[in-house]
């Protein structure tokens, strides 16, 4: 687990230190924003080209939802340590606002409306909506603790932590890789936010399930599996911003 996390963090710091971004980093931030929002989206279920993304033609509440996630990361990540659960709650809020009644949105599932949490990776269902509470606290007291435990790692387990409890009726997935990527900013990682995570979980999507699968197992060998899947993905989102790097300086 360790040498994956450090070839990724090899390979995010040579993003960070491309010379395109002394004139263009915010370029690549919002490339890399809507290059993860719409991968989250394909990720949910959606059908949607990144041509389509870039046209705003798409009416799929998934990519909508994606792209308001995506757009306002930024402005949550200093409240992301101190209030996960009210972060959590304005993650929801956007992702769903055009799938669900509003006076649902940010709110936990609780059971009553007999709605199944979706579960688009094949993970099995979800944990009775009474624990769902006990497991978002569980991420409070991980998220305060400052700790020398790798940025990679804590977000790999914010990320398995959502998607295992599926604390909304709708759009669990988008908010949970919102979540990793909050993470990964907020811990210094990706302190731009240049790395759409989402667009290497894209990839490696058949790995997606059954990696999650092991983590929520409890097993060593599951976590540790579960942790570098992540490294590997978290990887690649950053290899597609070098890609948007290089393509940038060839003009």
């Amino acid at each position: 687990m360790g040498a994956a996390v450090e070839d990724t963090r090899a390979i995010v710091d040579r993003l960070l230190g491309h010379r395109v971004l002394r004139r263009r980093s915010t370029d690549v931030s919002m490339e890399a924003l809507v290059r993860g929002a719409r991968a989250s989206a394909v990720l949910e279920g959606a059908d949607v080209t990144l041509q389509d993304v870039r046209s705003g033609d798409c009416e799929d509440p998934r990519v909508k939802g994606a792209l308001r996630v995506s757009g306002e990361l930024g402005t949550l990540v200093e409240t992301w340590p101190k209030a996960p659960r009210q972060v959590l709650a304005r993650l929801h809020a956007l992702a769903a606002a055009d799938a669900i009644a509003e006076d649902a949105l940010g709110r936990p599932r609780d059971g009553a409306s007999g709605a199944a949490a979706e579960d688009p990776l094949g993970i099995g269902p979800p944990p009775a909506a009474d624990h769902v509470v006990e497991r978002i606290e569980g991420l409070d007291a991980l998220l305060a603790v400052r700790t020398s435990v790798p940025a990679l790692v804590v977000s790999a387990i914010v990320h398995a932590e959502l998607l295992a409890v599926r604390p909304f009726d709708w759009g669990n997935g988008l908010v949970a890789r919102a979540a990793e990527r909050l993470t990964l900013i907020e811990r210094g990682l990706d302190p731009k936010a240049l790395v759409p995570a989402e667009v290497g979980h894209a990839e490696l999507r058949e790995e997606y399930g059954p990696a999650l699968r092991g983590y929520l197992t409890g097993q060593p060998d599951g976590v540790g599996a579960w942790v570098r899947y992540c490294a590997r993905a978290v990887a690649a989102g950053a290899r597609d911003s070098l890609a948007t790097c290089e393509a940038l300086k060839r003009g």
